[in-house]
């Protein structure tokens, strides 16, 4: 392989040089750790041919070539959270050189620190709750309706649903504020297209919170167990995950 650029995969510190020796990176390059100061840059050597401006924006747009990668990526990701705070990159962050790293990291080294300190001995968890829908009763012995009954009936069926959606945005609300007095940060995030959680059920909540390590079971037993009276929502909890909601530069 023709290593001519840097994938930077996260930025982490007090690790010791061979901490992620043998750690896999993209394409079977193995990781490094590149000392920066106090800082520590995690890369990986990736060839310009695939990974160059030009190619990857044309890779870019293959979505198998996506998936693929990105599963590498957040492999990589994996193995340094698992040993160490992490602040993971963005998907693709290439640079030229490790000079090119290390120049990067000193211009952000303020904003890094903070994100460090912010996730420090905490993991990032996603609750998802989905609106169980059932199929009305008798649909398929239904009599003939006129046309004035039929626009009655979807009328009806509009307000049951809009009382529905106002009935389960309340319980959530509750729901959600239960979860953030054991997590020390939350975002509540769009809830995902149905093609992408494959779940016929509509997502009613899609959140994320960062809990510390001594929070954790307190925060799952509520999670799990906080909508004991509502049959008609299905929670789905997430995680230990490196904290990619909360360790965003962007956050500083």
């Amino acid at each position: 392989m023709s290593a001519d650029a840097r994938y930077l995969v996260a930025v982490t510190r007090g690790l010791s040089p061979d901490a992620l020796a043998g750690a896999a990176g993209l394409r079977g390059s193995t990781l490094r750790i590149l000392a920066l100061g106090e800082l520590q840059a995690v890369v990986c050597d990736v060839d310009l041919d695939e990974f160059g401006e030009e190619p990857l924006r044309r890779n870019l747009e293959d979505l198998s070539w996506v998936e693929e990668m990105a599963r590498a990526h957040h492999a990589a990701v994996n193995a340094v959270a698992a040993i160490g705070t992490t602040v993971p990159m963005r998907f693709a962050t290439i640079y030229e050189s490790d000079e090119r790293v290390a120049e990067q990291l000193a211009s952000l080294r303020g904003d890094l620190v903070v994100a460090l300190d912010r996730v420090e001995g905490c993991a990032e968890w996603s609750v998802k709750v989905y609106a169980v829908e059932h199929p009305p009763a008798g649909t398929s012995e239904q009599s003939p309706q006129s046309g004035s009954a039929y626009l009655m009936g979807k009328r009806e069926a509009l307000r049951r649903r809009r009382e529905r959606e106002d009935s389960d945005a309340a319980v959530l609300s509750r729901l959600h504020q239960t979860l953030t007095t054991d997590a020390v940060a939350s975002r509540m995030l769009r809830p995902q297209d149905p093609r992408l959680t494959q779940q016929h059920d509509p997502m009613r909540m899609n959140a994320a919170y960062l809990v510390s390590e001594a929070a954790t079971e307190s925060f799952l037993e509520s999670a799990h167990h906080s909508l004991p009276d509502h049959q008609d929502l299905r929670v789905e909890v997430g995680g230990p995950w490196p904290p990619y909601s909360f360790a965003s530069l962007e956050q500083t």
